[in-house]
C-alpha cells in the first residue's frame, strides 16, 4: 500500500481559502446531530472569479487525496446573552481519517510550530516516531480532552486499534491527535457542550466525498479577520511532469485583524474598513489567535521536505494578512 504523508501544522493557511470561500451559514443543527450537507451548491471563491494559483482536484478539498475521510458534528443551540452551562452553543467536532476509519495502518507524519499558541495532543510520539495512527480531530479549546478520550473509546469498541508489533487485541495504546481553537465569544466554551456522542457522530459521518465548509464542525464558532470564520478546505494537483501528486488541506481559521485581510493580493480589509472602528471579536482574537491546518500529501516525503512544505503554509497565512505579532507585548500569534 502506497504511503502518504499526514502533515499536522499548528501554523498557517496554505492559501486564502478559509476566508475567501466562506458560504452562507447553514441552518442551526440540533445538539447531538451530525451536520447535514446543504441542498444548495455552495459558492466558492473560484465561482466568484477570484484568481488562485494552481490546479485544484475534482472536489477542491482535502478528500481529493485518495482515502481521506472527513466528518463533522455541528452544535448550534440557543441565542441571547451568554450563560455558562446553558449557551448559546456554537461549536462542534471535525474528525479526519488519513486512510479511512476502518484502516489501522500508520502514515508518515510531522508537526511544526512557529510562535504558536495552543494545544495539540499526540505530537510527542509523532516527533519521536515520525508517523501517526488513526484519527485526528479539531474542536474548541476546552473540549480537547473529551474528544481525545472518545476517539480512544471508539477504537476499543470497534476494534480499529493502532497497528504495532507490540500490541494485541487486549493490550494496546493510542495517542490520537486532537487540536483546538478558542470559539469565544460566540460559544459557551466553559459549558463543555461537546460530549462523547458528538465525537462518535462525527466519526460515523466521515466520508470521502465533498467537504462542507463554513459554520460546521469545530469551525462553527470561529472568527477570522473580524468576519465569520470556520472550516475551509482546498486541494492542488501537481502536473504530471512533477509527479501528478495531490496535496489537500483543511483549515479551522480563528485569527487575524480585519484591516489586514488580503485576498488574491487585494487589501480587502483596508478598503472596507478605512476610518471604521474595529469589528466584533477582534480584541479577543488578539488574545486567542489560532489557525489549525491539516495537510495531506500523496507522496512520501522526508522530514526535511515536510518542514519545507510547512514553511510555504506559514507564508500563505501571511499573504492572507496575518502578522507575526510582538511577543514582548504578550500577544500570541498563530504562526
Amino acid at each position: 500500500m502506497k504511503l502518504r504523508n499526514v502533515l499536522l501544522c499548528w501554523t498557517a493557511l496554505f492559501s486564502i481559502v478559509a476566508v475567501a470561500q466562506q458560504q452562507k451559514a447553514p441552518a442551526p443543527v440540533p445538539v447531538q446531530a451530525a451536520a447535514a450537507p446543504s441542498a444548495e451548491k455552495p459558492v466558492r471563491a473560484r465561482d466568484l472569479g477570484i484568481p488562485f494559483d494552481g490546479a485544484p482536484g475534482p472536489l477542491n478539498a482535502i478528500t481529493d487525496v485518495k482515502g481521506v475521510e472527513v466528518g463533522f458534528t455541528t452544535l448550534v443551540e440557543g441565542d441571547g446573552p451568554l450563560v455558562t452551562g446553558k449557551g448559546p452553543v456554537r461549536t462542534g467536532v471535525t474528525v479526519i481519517f488519513p486512510r479511512g476509519k476502518t484502516s489501522t495502518d500508520s502514515v508518515m507524519a510531522s508537526t511544526a510550530i512557529l510562535n504558536g499558541n495552543g494545544e495539540m495532543t499526540g505530537t510527542n510520539w509523532i516527533e519521536e516516531g515520525g508517523f501517526m495512527q488513526g484519527a485526528m480531530a479539531i474542536t474548541n479549546t476546552h473540549s480537547v480532552g473529551v474528544v481525545r478520550d472518545s476517539i480512544i473509546a471508539w477504537q476499543g469498541k470497534t476494534g480499529y486499534i493502532p497497528q504495532a508489533d507490540m500490541y494485541t487485541r487486549e493490550l494496546w495504546a493510542s495517542l490520537p491527535v486532537v487540536a483546538e481553537t478558542a470559539d469565544v465569544p460566540l460559544n459557551d466554551m466553559n459549558g463543555f457542550h461537546v460530549k462523547p456522542d458528538h465525537v462518535f457522530g462525527a466519526i460515523n459521518a466521515a466520508n470521502t466525498g465533498a467537504v462542507a465548509e463554513g459554520n460546521v464542525g469545530g469551525g462553527t464558532g470561529m472568527i477570522c479577520h473580524g468576519w465569520k470564520g470556520g472550516t475551509g478546505t482546498a486541494s492542488r494537483k501537481l502536473p504530471d511532469t512533477l509527479g501528478g501528486y495531490t496535496v489537500g488541506v483543511l483549515v479551522q481559521a480563528n485569527h487575524g485583524r480585519a484591516r489586514n485581510l488580503t485576498i488574491a493580493g487585494v487589501p480587502v480589509g483596508f478598503i472596507f474598513l478605512v476610518d471604521k472602528p474595529p469589528r466584533v471579536g477582534e480584541a479577543l482574537l488578539e488574545a486567542f489567535p489560532l489557525v489549525n491546518v491539516v495537510v495531506h500529501h500523496e507522496n512520501v516525503l522526508a522530514v526535511q521536505l515536510v518542514n519545507q512544505l510547512f514553511q510555504l503554509v506559514e507564508l500563505g497565512v501571511m499573504d492572507l494578512g496575518r502578522l507575526l505579532l510582538d511577543v514582548n507585548h504578550r500577544t500570541p500569534s498563530d504562526l
